[in-house]
């Protein structure tokens, strides 16, 4: 079964690629900035933060994960 990461330690990460704050999403901590959209993995609660095995999350899905937590990005889109 999946061990929680703790909630202090999300708050303290932070996005490696733009340096904003990350959000828990899953099994994923996913970047609040909206030019990067880079989420990283989380296994058995030791989340995985280099750069280059994260993913870059499509528009869509990142702003249902921040809908979700509270941190949708400002409209003025579509």
């Amino acid at each position: 079964m999946a061990m929680a990461i703790d909630k202090d330690l999300v708050s303290i990460l932070r996005c490696p690629d733009s340096r904003a704050p990350l959000v828990l999403a899953g099994e994923w901590l996913v970047s609040t900035d909206p030019a990067t959209r880079r989420r990283y993995g989380v296994t058995d609660d030791i989340p995985n933060m280099i750069l280059e095995e994260s993913e870059v999350m499509e528009e869509g899905a990142w702003i249902a994960v921040m809908r979700e937590h509270g941190a949708a990005p400002e409209e003025g889109g579509g």
